[in-house]
């Protein structure tokens, strides 16, 4: 469900922010924003994300719709809120590009991606699908290196928890044995105390009458 929610709202705000570029902006035209730190400049990528491979849209089109289809194919076993929220922003980023690149011009399969967003540690221009796939790959490293898996448990942690289920079996074995021994040793102690029955008293016959 966060999943989904996630890809949604990624989804939704990149192509609703493309509308409106396309809509105010013509193509080539820097407004400034922030400054310099942050400017929209409109194009009009024929390529990956930060224009990245122009000239082979139709490439990243069928590799978008093959991830895509793994990340549909592989949500379900996520369990861990972290993931979830990493794979919705996939999702939701890898939407709104391939949904430019298969309806918008020059055609389908082959269509320009909206990049507008500009800023100065970066010589790309890119959009919020691909502030999206970045943030999710940012994310991916952080999960990675804390160890946290698709089920939100740290590798530590689960080998804590074998440690401490095969130290609780010992010890429930100890604690058996001692209670046999114990038994063993009472029963034991019962017999030696005259428990056992005493010998049976012997007839001695009379002497013959002579």
């Amino acid at each position: 469900m966060i999943l989904a929610i996630v890809a949604l709202c990624v989804y939704l705000v990149d192509q609703i922010a493309k509308v409106l570029v396309v809509a105010n902006l013509y193509e080539g035209q820097r407004v400034e924003v922030l400054g310099q730190l942050l400017q929209f400049n409109f194009v009009k990528n024929a390529g990956a994300a930060f224009s990245i491979g122009s000239g082979s849209t139709w490439i990243f089109s069928i590799v978008g719709v093959g991830v895509l289809g793994f990340v549909v194919w592989y949500a379900p076993r996520i369990k861990s809120t972290a993931w979830a929220i990493l794979f919705g922003l996939l999702l939701g980023g890898l939407l709104g590009n391939l949904t430019d690149r298969l309806f918008r011009e020059p055609g389908f399969g082959v269509g320009h991606v909206v990049d507008f967003l500009q800023i100065p540690l970066l010589p790309a221009i890119f959009n919020l699908a691909d502030v999206a796939i970045v943030s999710s790959m940012a994310l991916f490293l952080i999960l990675t290196i804390r160890g946290v898996g698709l089920d939100g448990r740290r590798t530590g942690e689960d080998d804590d928890e074998g440690t401490e289920g095969v130290e609780t079996a010992d010890a429930a074995q100890r604690e058996g044995a001692a209670q046999r021994e114990g038994a063993a040793r009472d029963e034991g102690a019962a017999q030696l105390d005259g428990s056992a029955p005493a010998p049976a008293d012997v007839d001695h016959p009379e002497k013959p009458q002579p």
